[in-house]
């Protein structure tokens, strides 16, 4: 069995954002028990990470170490054609696609995902990173 839905998600600029909740719903009311759920964000200057909720300090953590890898309005950078933070969310995206070749997608077990998130807060889950203040 095969399910698509495609999920719009209305940022307020940079930073992560917890997807797991309309994650779930969507594998809920495909039916599917098990299998696979294959999440991609299509925006080229935003990835998606699994990471655990148990600390909200490690998101945190994460966030300010990319502004710190590579900050807005960098001399480093000559591309700056939709402003000062336009290279470095192109540097981020470009840093979590060679750590973790999946970039902007992740596969999660559908079975684990039909109900509430088990595994308590540490559990990893779906965070897309928006790298643009504006976008």
């Amino acid at each position: 069995m095969v399910f698509q839905h495609t999920l719009s998600l209305s940022t307020r600029g940079r930073g992560t954002h917890d997807l797991t909740r309309a994650v779930q719903d969507v594998v809920r009311d495909s039916g599917i028990r098990t299998g696979l759920c294959h999440v991609f964000v299509q925006h080229t200057s935003a990835s998606l990470m699994l990471c655990e909720n148990a600390d909200p300090a490690v998101r945190g953590d994460l966030e300010r170490f990319m502004a710190r890898l590579a900050p807005d309005g960098d001399p480093l950078f000559q591309h700056d054609d939709e402003g000062p933070d336009d290279m470095p969310a192109q540097a981020h995206r470009a840093h979590w696609r060679r750590s973790d070749p999946a970039g902007g997608r992740r596969q999660l077990p559908a079975r684990h995902l039909a109900g509430r998130v088990s595994g308590g807060a540490s559990h990893p889950r779906p965070y897309p990173f928006g790298d643009r203040d504006g976008a």
